[in-house]
């Protein structure tokens, strides 16, 4: 699981390891935090390239995949909070005592949400109320996210990894369901940035097709069990398509499409919670 955190309004990528059962964050984005460096990488470089006997980066930090400003993955270098606490001594900043409480209650939070994931959902709850979200919405988001959530683990159990394959698989949901794949569907709804999340701008009736249509496929991938990228394709088509026939009937009797291009809330999309 991978998001996006707030310190002090710095945008700190970070990502769960769940086998580690930790965070790690980018490394860059802290630097920024911590310096206000008009150029972090650089001074990041420079802090690898000095004595790294003496300052013992090595051990703790990696590269990992994340999420850039233009939508894509890329290797970044992460460290987990041990990590962290070593690179925050080599950087002189006023910045560096509030940071490390902020890495405890970010940890404390997260080890909470795992024994209760219940507050894991309240914390999502918050964010979309602050982001002036009606509560009725926000339940449909929420139920939404655990749909998705359990159909990417089936998926998973069918030997699929690859984020580009999940990519594949879910525009084959979503254009049998609406006639259009994700990245067609924001384009229709004007959305323009890669960080803007599609379903974060769906209306109620666009959210309940959505999870129809994962819902319908999470079932029958696991009573078919597919053992093949080929046979789950084929399924995901299979589950959209029942959702698209029933928002077809839909449309016949509301009079209207289903689908529209509005934006949900166009003057308050900020960050996106990430699936």
């Amino acid at each position: 699981m991978s998001n996006i955190k707030l310190f002090q309004d710095k945008k700190i990528r970070s990502i769960w390891n769940d086998e580690e059962e930790q965070w790690y964050f980018s490394v860059v984005d802290v630097v920024e935090a911590l310096t206000d460096s008009p150029n972090p990488r650089q001074y990041w470089r420079k802090m690898k390239d000095r004595d790294l006997k003496e300052y013992e980066l090595y051990p703790f930090w990696v590269q990992l995949k994340m999420p850039s400003s233009d939508g894509k993955q890329y290797s970044t270098d992460c460290a987990n909070v041990k990590g962290l606490f070593r690179i925050i001594q080599s950087i002189p900043s006023p910045k560096a005592e509030p940071f490390k409480q902020w890495l405890a209650t970010v940890g404390y939070e997260r080890m909470l949400e795992i024994e209760n994931p219940e507050l894991a959902q309240e914390r999502m709850k918050e964010l979309y109320e602050k982001k002036g979200y009606p509560k009725d919405w926000i339940d449909k988001r929420l139920r939404g996210i655990a749909i998705r959530q359990n159909l990417t683990d089936e998926w998973k159990k069918r030997g699929i990894t690859e984020e580009r394959d999940f990519a594949i698989l879910t525009a084959e949901i979503s254009k049998a369901t609406f006639g259009m794949t994700p990245a067609e569907y924001k384009e229709y709804k004007g959305l323009t940035k890669k960080t803007q999340n599609l379903r974060d701008h769906m209306d109620d009736l666009e959210l309940i097709f959505t999870m129809l249509g994962e819902r319908v496929t999470t079932e029958i991938s696991e009573k078919e069990q597919p053992d093949t990228f080929t046979k789950s394709k084929k399924i995901a088509k299979r589950g959209g398509s029942v959702a698209g026939k029933a928002r077809e009937a839909t449309e016949k009797e509301l009079g209207r499409r289903v689908s529209t291009p509005k934006n949900f809330l166009p003057k308050h999309d900020n960050l996106s919670i990430e699936e």
